[in-house]
């Protein structure tokens, strides 16, 4: 085999590489020595400025406005009164006596209206009934029309248990008609009952009954 080292060739190859290294370097060298010429011999540049516009702040005075005061009114015109018109004062009398001892006449009082309640709600001791409940049911008749019509239900009597323990001013306040109600209105008021206590006497009481109607299957 032939050594490529000692071949022109690879002699062509090495030397090439120095050559180019020698080139850039001088390409170089020219360069600097250009630019640094073109410097010193270039005159120095002068930036001029433009002159600052002055800006002169005017001072503004504030008007005051004038108010002007309205016109005054214009006087009343007169008018003519006839000579024969004549005004008559009226006159009072000053000298007038007033009698103290004289009857005054008044408007008489507004009527009042007794709007105290002569009867309790709630006393210390409440009315009983006397004989209970089941003898005041057995006393009382169911209506044939209800009977018929097969109206069942409750009747709320309510009135009140004077000292005697009698029944006043009793009035249905729930009923179910079918003349029930009628029933049950006339077996409570022929009840009888001890009167309620209050501090240890008879008062008028409130009270309230009902009467129940049910048909028998």
């Amino acid at each position: 085999m032939i050594n490529e080292r000692k071949t022109p060739k690879a002699d062509l190859k090495r030397s090439y590489t120095v050559y180019l290294e020698a080139g850039l370097i001088i390409a170089l060298v020219i360069m600097l020595t250009a630019v640094k010429l073109n410097l010193e011999t270039e005159p120095p540049t002068v930036v001029q400025l433009d002159e600052q516009e002055v800006v002169e702040m005017e001072e503004i005075v504030q008007t005051k406005q004038i108010e002007t005061p309205p016109p005054p009114p214009r006087p009343p015109v007169p008018v003519e009164v006839p000579n024969d018109e004549i005004i008559e004062d009226e006159m009072i009398d000053l000298d007038a006596e007033l009698d103290m001892d004289a009857p005054m006449d008044l408007p008489p009082p507004p009527e009042q209206e007794e709007t105290e309640e002569d009867f309790f709600v709630v006393v210390e001791e409440m009315p009983k009934l006397i004989g209970g409940m089941a003898k005041l049911q057995a006393s009382v008749r169911y209506p044939e029309m209800a009977r018929r019509a097969g109206i069942e239900g409750r009747v709320t009597v309510q009135f009140i248990v004077n000292e005697q323990g009698k029944v006043e001013n009793a009035r249905v306040v729930r009923g179910i008609g079918g003349g029930a109600d009628e029933e049950a209105l006339k077996a409570v008021q022929q009840a009888e009952f001890e009167p309620g206590m209050q501090r240890g006497r008879p008062v008028r009481v409130q009270y309230a009954l009902s009467i129940n109607f049910r048909l028998e299957n």
